[in-house]
């Protein structure tokens, strides 16, 4: 039985996965690296120094710093990107989620965050959702990032709900590929060939119904 939703933010609630990119990109720039179109996906759902990592990789830079001025690299980035959030509003939630979550919480669904994003709080603040995400997973706990489940499990845990009881919904092929590692069922938003992993693809936010991912949700469960 369906009792939880759980969530990516970046791409998935809000585009801040654009400011994101647009951070890890000026940052590439300064040290040299100029990314490929692919890196975008590649960077998609990844935690702070593990994107840092998939930079360093495309620049043939790994090893070249040391962990101190790594450090120095995530937190440059993470500064530009802070301020580039600030103007974010309730304007900036992407199409069709205010309504999703709006029937999620009438239908009495726990709804919880599972966002690599250390800035997840803030940005929800400026969306004005808070009031729907009691729970959010703190990425600073996390051992493990996408692709690994870790992070998905924890949000399950903070529902207080099992595996097959909960949907999740992700926008990259890191994030599908962690929630299937948690056993639960997967939403993908966006391309359905990066998102072949998932249980069910909508192409953009817009086209998302939660009724729709239910029913697509109750028959794998009932087949399973």
């Amino acid at each position: 039985m369906l009792k939880g939703l759980i969530f990516d933010l970046d791409g998935v609630i809000t585009d801040s996965a654009s400011y994101h990119l647009a951070a890890w990109n000026q940052l590439a720039q300064e040290i040299g690296i100029t990314l490929p179109p692919e890196a975008n996906d590649a960077l998609r759902g990844r935690s702070r120094m593990d994107s840092l990592n998939v930079i360093l990789q495309y620049g043939d830079q790994v090893g070249k710093y040391s962990q101190a001025e790594l450090d120095e690299l995530a937190e440059r980035k993470n500064k530009a990107y802070r301020q580039s959030i600030k103007a974010m509003t309730r304007a900036d939630v992407l199409p069709g989620m205010l309504d999703l979550l709006q029937e999620a919480q009438q239908q009495g669904l726990r709804l919880a965050i599972a966002s690599a994003s250390k800035n997840a709080p803030t940005i929800l603040h400026n969306l004005q959702l808070e009031d729907y995400f009691p729970d959010i997973v703190d990425p600073e706990t996390l051992k493990h990032g996408k692709p690994d489940p870790e992070i998905f499990i924890a949000a399950q845990n903070l529902l207080g709900l099992n595996a097959d009881e909960v949907i999740s919904f992700e926008d990259a092929s890191t994030g599908v590929a962690a929630i299937k590692a948690a056993h639960q069922f997967a939403v993908g938003i966006g391309d359905a060939q990066v998102l072949h992993q998932a249980d069910y693809i909508v192409p953009d936010t817009a086209a998302l119904h939660l009724d729709d991912a239910e029913a697509a949700y109750h028959h794998q469960l009932q087949g399973s």
